[in-house]
């Protein structure tokens, strides 16, 4: 592998995959590995990070997937995780952060700042430590990726989602920091490694459609087009991908 990306497959690639307990987890999970990769899966709920896998690899037909239990809130804990993903499969090509939660309201007035603390952990803080953990790993990589999977609602907020929209957009400020990093320190050559986030209104998954099946879900993204999309970034190249957003929702 000499390029900066992995156009026709994954072979070989080694790609953590964070907050992998979901259904959107499942999907990626199998997706990546179906194309070659080795992928080690992170979440906080042991039951769920067990069922994803399971369920991951039986999709995959007995693919390569693992899983671990991590803290993403203590940095310390994330830079022995990414150091032995590194040390065990011999590189680290890919992160993709699928650390997930919302908190709502009424209205602006009913806003409940509590919401704010538990955002800022799940979407932010843990952002920070991956980026942090991984960083030197994926610029080791031939074709490093580290994508975040946002919402269109960081671009528009709206007034019952404030402390949703801004821990989004301080996620994002973040990662594309993390793309300026890959680019400064890529040389001439431009990066090597690419910080890519995947924008969408919200993921939608057959289990909820089964619970709501009058719901339309207009705008939502699939699970397994999420996937897709998540795949895609290694075959493109680092210039092309580092540093952008994304959109799998169009705008509004």
């Amino acid at each position: 592998m000499t390029t900066d990306s992995y156009e026709g497959g994954l072979d070989g690639a080694v790609i953590a995959v964070a907050g992998a307990g979901g259904p959107a987890g499942r999907a990626v999970l199998q997706r990546l590995a179906r194309s070659g990769g080795h992928v080690i899966a992170a979440d906080a709920d042991p039951e769920r990070l067990a069922r994803a896998v399971d369920d991951a690899r039986y999709d995959a037909g007995g693919a390569d997937i693992t899983g671990e239990i991590v803290d993403l809130l203590d940095l310390e804990a994330t830079q022995d995780w990414a150091a032995r993903i590194e040390k065990d499969h011999g590189r680290v090509d890919g992160l993709v952060h699928l650390v997930g939660g919302w908190r709502g309201s009424a209205s602006f007035p009913e806003t409940e700042l509590a919401d704010w603390d538990v955002l800022h952990d799940l979407l932010i803080r843990t952002v920070q430590r991956t980026s942090l953990a991984f960083h030197d790993g994926l610029m080791r990589s031939p074709g490093g990726r580290y994508v975040l999977v946002s919402a269109a609602g960081a671009a528009k907020p709206t007034a019952g989602n404030a402390a949703y929209a801004a821990s989004k957009a301080a996620a994002e400020a973040w990662t594309l920091a993390l793309g300026d990093s890959f680019r400064k320190l890529g040389g001439d050559g431009g990066p090597g490694a690419a910080a890519t986030i995947l924008v969408i209104k919200a993921l939608v998954h057959d289990g909820l459609r089964a619970e709501r099946p009058d719901a339309k879900f207009a705008g939502f993204t699939d699970v397994r087009d999420l996937a897709e999309a998540v795949a895609d970034i290694w075959n493109r190249s680092a210039t092309e991908v580092n540093g952008t957003r994304q959109w799998l929702t169009p705008p509004s």
